[in-house]
């Protein structure tokens, strides 16, 4: 029951950032692309996972949701200390915010919060699908 909400937490979190770039204009930065990179292998992933009916093939899911969930945090962290120095040479810069909700949701905000609900829910299908030894 679970890898159906994870499921859709990384269909909404793709739709989410195609909307941003494609709907609303806000060009991806190099770190973007590289959450997109983990982000959007997931709905596959976690897809196939929920059409096997397998809750155990959802852990193939963890290695892009944890890289994922790496990438949003040193990203939202160059977002609120802007003075950093980056190695990035892109036209956008990774330290902008196209969105801020409620003063502290920015883009990569929300796809760390995206990927640390797809591993929890992952986790907790994987170890609910245990069966119990005592």
């Amino acid at each position: 029951m679970l890898l159906p909400v994870a499921l859709l937490v990384a269909t909404v979190a793709t739709t989410g950032s195609l909307y941003y770039s494609e709907v609303a204009g806000y060009p991806p930065c190099e770190l973007c692309w590289y959450q997109r990179i983990c982000m959007y292998p997931l709905v596959l992933v976690l897809g196939a996972a929920w059409w096997r009916r397998k809750n155990s093939s959802g852990l193939y899911a963890l290695p892009f949701a944890v890289a994922g969930l790496g990438v949003s945090v040193y990203h939202y962290q160059l977002q609120l200390f802007p003075g950093q120095s980056s190695s990035h040479n892109t036209v956008v810069s990774c330290a902008f915010q196209y969105v801020d909700v409620f003063g502290f949701a920015s883009i990569p905000f929300m796809a760390g919060s995206g990927f640390i609900a797809i591993t929890g829910l992952v986790i907790l299908s994987s170890r609910l699908a245990r069966p119990a030894h005592g």
